[in-house]
């Protein structure tokens, strides 16, 4: 554990106090985790930029002793990391599936018609309203990434090109824009000023309207040891402890919970106005807040046993990949996502390693990788060169990725998977 020295600078008029907690403002002492330094995790290399100055940041997360919120300190701001982006939702199969399952459920629980309004905070390329749209539902995105918010605007999908945050509900609401539903996900982990957001989302709510998160669940990343989903973009890791105080604290109740398999385990929240009693808080909701009670989650060493944990796991994928390359083997990666710049970056894995990684997305294509440089090709790249190896970056698709890429087998090829340790697939 360490302590913090308390430092405070102003940014776009807001002062930042990296050395307090972002939610209740107490002072950061405890070390979560610290994986070193690492560049942004989405700041894909151009073959121009080889050769330039790269910026690296220090990834160290810190716990809050007061409200328990884990979270990395601010050293880059989200107009530097989100004006411009590379993730875009439609690029995974199952990711979409997700999103139409979610439309089919919330459309009847909640009587969602056509003078309904649902709005998607991070509405990246309309991956989800796109479902809504068809149903005859009035659609509004909320996206801060110019190229992203492009391709949801050709879709149809009316989208708004701003952060959000009080302003924007404040400019939306005064224009007559108020949402029945208001969807946000994996979104509440990526905002730094999270009183502002939460503050943001109970004024676009109507007063018998629901909202819906999703995020990533500390419980899990902490079961599953998923430390790779720790970069500069995530600004915080989440609990259903931390996220009721958060949201209660703002005029919001959570009434219900969904535990989800995305993203290595992430919760869907369901939120309403505080004043609304016509949604009775579930039984879910108080099950899952004692399971996380049990767990430790409002015990300040609870959190401290992580660390080990992933240097353990480290050690592991190393000792795996040195043996593979003295036997002489060839690996490639699959997949360029932000969690496999954390990977590969901590454990400083480069092209001594892994010969190149392949995406579907071709903005990605022919970049490289940040920090580590692994270039970046299209999927067909693997037939080419028939790798003995396949390391799965974006593991949480595992399933889908070995079924897409069963072919390789026909060589030999065996699938890595590195999280929550290595795992080899024949």
């Amino acid at each position: 554990m360490t302590k913090t020295t308390l430092e405070s600078y102003v940014q776009n008029g807001t002062t930042v106090n990296r050395g307090c907690c972002r939610f209740c403002g107490s002072t950061l002492k405890h070390t979560f985790v610290d994986l070193g330094m690492s560049p942004l995790c989405e700041s894909y290399v151009t073959a121009e930029q080889l050769n330039q100055m790269e910026a690296f940041y220090p990834l160290h997360v810190y716990v809050c002793d007061r409200c328990f919120l884990v979270q990395l300190q601010e050293y880059v701001s989200p107009q530097d990391i989100f004006t411009e982006y590379a993730y875009f939702s439609s690029y995974s199969d199952s990711w979409l599936q997700h999103a139409k399952n979610y439309t089919e459920n919330v459309i009847p629980r909640f009587r969602l018609h056509s003078y309904s309004q649902v709005v998607e905070i991070a509405s990246n390329d309309g991956y989800l309203l796109q479902y809504f749209l068809a149903k005859g539902i009035n659609v509004l995105g909320i996206e801060p990434a110019a190229n992203v918010a492009k391709v949801a605007i050709k879709k149809g999908i009316p989208t708004v090109v701003k952060f959000f945050g009080k302003n924007t509900a404040n400019e939306l609401a005064a224009d007559g824009t108020q949402a029945d539903l208001l969807v946000a996900n994996n979104v509440l982990a990526h905002v730094p000023d999270i009183n502002d957001f939460v503050a943001g989302a109970k004024i676009l709510l109507k007063p018998q309207g629901v909202i819906t998160m999703e995020f990533p669940h500390l419980m899990r990343l902490m079961e599953g040891n998923q430390f790779d989903t720790i970069y500069h973009e995530h600004f915080s890791y989440l609990s259903l402890l931390t996220v009721e105080k958060l949201f209660a604290e703002h005029g919001l109740t959570i009434f219900d919970v969904e535990e989800l398999s995305t993203h290595g385990g992430s919760l869907r929240i369901y939120a309403r106005q505080a004043e609304d009693t016509s949604k009775r808080i579930s039984q879910q909701v108080k099950e899952l807040r004692a399971r996380e009670e049990a767990a430790g989650f409002s015990n300040l060493k609870h959190y401290f046993s992580f660390g080990e944990k992933v240097k353990e796991t480290k050690f592991k994928l190393l000792e795996f990949l040195i043996s593979a390359k003295r036997q002489g083997k060839t690996i490639a990666g699959y997949g360029a996502p932000g969690k496999g710049n954390t990977l590969l970056n901590y454990c400083g894995i480069r092209e001594d390693f892994i010969d190149y990684t392949v995406d579907r997305n071709p903005y990605k294509q022919g970049k490289f990788l940040p920090g580590t440089h692994i270039p970046i090709f299209h999927p067909d790249k693997i037939q080419e060169t028939k790798p003995d190896y396949l390391l799965i970056l974006p593991w949480n698709l595992k399933n889908e990725i070995m079924s897409q890429m069963s072919y390789v087998r026909d060589w030999g090829c065996q699938f890595i998977v590195p999280i929550p340790e290595v795992n080899v697939y024949s």
